[in-house]
């Protein structure tokens, strides 16, 4: 017998109109009918809302208004459809059947992760995010071996080049080269005595340096990075705050907005230092590396938040209709595969 939904909501003159029709088929085309109110889960409600009456039995969908005879015809195709793949046997057709009348650990997980993988990332980025700023904490605490390891683990992903980085505890936030040409701080030779990063001896103490208690502890992140780990976090936490309901920023915003700033930035940076050396030499600032890294983070989550969020709707509403079905006491109608 096949199983046959109807996504309904209380006084809706064509939802009754197509209950009274599919009741009227039973004796012809006999099916175990299961009736669920849009209105009892926001991602019904958000996906079937505006449709209502939909039918649903097996692969086939109809959507309001509804035809008695193309209803008809629709239950006896998934009719005669079921009854070709159960003569056949398939036994993978039969597990996916099997399947489809039970909740599993992997659904409870799927609808879990579908309803909670917001919070989740952003509790991943707050973590990714935050350990750069315990580096220099633990430094400044004399705790100079998980310090330490923070700063390798992070150095895998990261060039930590101190003249282009943020430090905590010191005279000023950041040191940058004379190239960049800020006024008003000291440079990172002045401030460490350390070169100007002009070789690659100096590039590598550049790196190794961690800091003092003068000038005080950078970073475990570039000024850049940081500023790329912030704007995700920050736009994850006002995609949370504003209920998941932002559309995603369109494509062409994203390249212009976010990869077109950074990517000039940094590439005139690197074209122009050595070993290319392609032009006179440009070193970016601080406030720059900070703009456009923050400017590529926002966008890139406002670009991809959504569009999972997008995946996600789908993934609860599929397991939301699964469990009320299964809530009622009739098997799910899984299709076969392919």
């Amino acid at each position: 017998m096949i199983t046959v939904t109807l996504y309904s909501r209380v006084d809706c003159h064509l939802c009754d109109e197509a209950h009274q029709a599919l009741l009227a088929l039973q004796a012809e085309i006999p099916h175990k009918l299961v009736v669920i109110d849009v209105d009892s889960h926001p991602d019904l409600q958000r996906a079937y809302g505006s449709e209502v009456p939909v039918v649903e039995v097996g692969p086939y969908k109809l959507h309001a208004p509804i035809n008695p005879q193309e209803l008809r015809i629709t239950l006896m195709a998934a009719q005669d459809r079921k009854d070709q793949l159960e003569s056949l046997g398939d036994p993978e057709y039969m597990r996916l059947v099997k399947q489809g009348q039970t909740w599993t650990k992997a659904d409870g997980f799927a609808y879990w992760l579908s309803n909670h993988y917001l919070a989740l990332f952003n509790i991943i980025v707050l973590v990714y995010f935050g350990l750069p700023f315990l580096a220099p904490v633990l430094m400044k605490a004399r705790l100079e071996t998980p310090a330490g390891l923070i700063y390798r683990v992070y150095g895998t992903m990261c060039h930590q080049w101190s003249f282009r980085s943020f430090f905590l505890f010191g005279e000023q936030v950041v040191y940058p080269r004379a190239a960049a040409g800020v006024k008003g701080l000291l440079t990172f030779s002045q401030a460490t005595g350390l070169g100007e990063g002009s070789t690659a001896n100096d590039l590598i103490a550049a790196r190794e340096f961690v800091g003092n208690d003068t000038v005080g502890f950078k970073l475990a992140l570039c000024e850049r990075d940081i500023s790329i780990w912030a704007g995700i976090l920050l736009f994850g936490l006002v995609y949370a705050l504003t209920g998941r309901r932002l559309p995603p920023l369109p494509w062409y915003l994203w390249i212009i907005i976010g990869m077109v700033p950074i990517g000039l930035d940094g590439f005139s940076q690197l074209l122009s230092q050595p070993p290319l050396s392609l032009y006179a030499f440009r070193e970016s600032t601080p406030y720059l590396r900070v703009l456009t890294g923050a400017l590529f983070g926002v966008t890139t989550a406002w670009f991809g938040y959504p569009m999972t969020e997008q995946a996600m709707a789908d993934t609860r509403r599929i397991m939301a209709s699964k469990l009320l079905r299964i809530k009622a006491g009739t098997p799910t109608q899984t299709p076969a595969p392919g």
